[in-house]
């Protein structure tokens, strides 16, 4: 990818993000119920397309699926930047009923989670590994075509902030990835050992860069790639969430529960034991 270009076009989606965020004030100021839809799952735009190693899909989650007009805004426009691409949506109910069909041995680990953004840090990775796509956080939105960027032969591709280091908003991957499986395993070793030092290092992108030597994956910086909120900030994203960012929620709730799971049970293990088989 020619960067200067990217860069250019990057500056001028932030000014228009951004632009359309102020007026999202007043907006919402005189309609403060006024809510929008995102859907469980929407069709891609455009058919055909080069077939690629990773899935056409882009995987969003939310503690909600009726959302601002920022977020929905943000959601529109990664439905444009990627028009041959499948969307996908899970709330919280969803999630676990996810996790409880296609991964019961990992569950009373996720159930262990008390904090949303933790959930959904161990979903975002159970997902890609069983049906792979791409993940975007609620916030996080395309700078340049996303097929572009994923080109059809990679079979993931990991994004890198400002500082250098990996993040775990933008996550592409094939089924079955064992670098997926590698993180995942460490969250769950995580969550079961003694030592939680927050969110971040339990769940999410610290996580990433315990387990991955950037050496070895292939990583897009941010800049080029994709970015976060443009369009909406904190007080869109969680007007009608009384706890706020999971930031602020840490802060008053542990992130692992200290009840253990139960021991499984031995059709549950049965059960674990196909599903384990069946992503290897």
């Amino acid at each position: 990818m020619k960067k200067a270009p990217i860069v250019a076009v990057s500056r001028l989606i932030k000014l228009g993000a951004n632009t359309t965020k102020v007026l999202s004030y007043p907006f919402h100021w005189l309609l403060p119920n006024k809510r929008f839809t995102l859907p469980e799952r929407a069709a891609p735009l455009l058919k055909g397309g080069t077939p690629s190693r990773i899935p056409r899909i882009i995987w969003q989650t939310n503690f909600t699926h009726r959302v601002t007009l920022p977020v929905y805004l943000n959601y529109l426009f990664n439905r444009l930047m990627a028009p041959r691409f499948e969307y996908r949506f899970m709330i919280t109910e969803a999630r676990r009923e996810f996790i409880a069909e296609h991964y019961p041995e990992i569950l009373p680990h996720y159930e262990r989670l008390q904090i949303g953004a933790a959930q959904a840090d161990l979903w975002r990775l159970l997902v890609l590994l069983k049906s792979g796509g791409v993940y975007l956080d609620i916030d996080a939105h395309q700078i340049w075509p996303l097929s572009c960027v994923l080109g059809t032969e990679r079979e993931e591709l990991y994004v890198t902030t400002r500082r250098g280091d990996l993040s775990n908003y933008f996550i592409a991957s094939a089924p079955g990835n064992s670098h997926m499986k590698a993180v995942i395993d460490q969250i769950i070793s995580n969550i079961t050992g003694e030592v939680v030092t927050g969110v971040f290092d339990t769940t999410g992108p610290g996580v990433f860069n315990k387990v991955l030597d950037q050496a070895k994956v292939p990583t897009v910086s941010y800049r080029h790639a994709v970015h976060q909120g443009s369009f909406t900030n904190e007080h869109f994203q969680y007007i009608d969430k009384a706890e706020g960012k999971w930031t602020r929620q840490q802060h008053t709730t542990a992130v692992v529960s200290d009840v253990p799971p139960p021991p499984p049970s031995t059709a549950s293990r049965d059960s674990s034991s196909h599903s384990q088989s069946s992503h290897d």
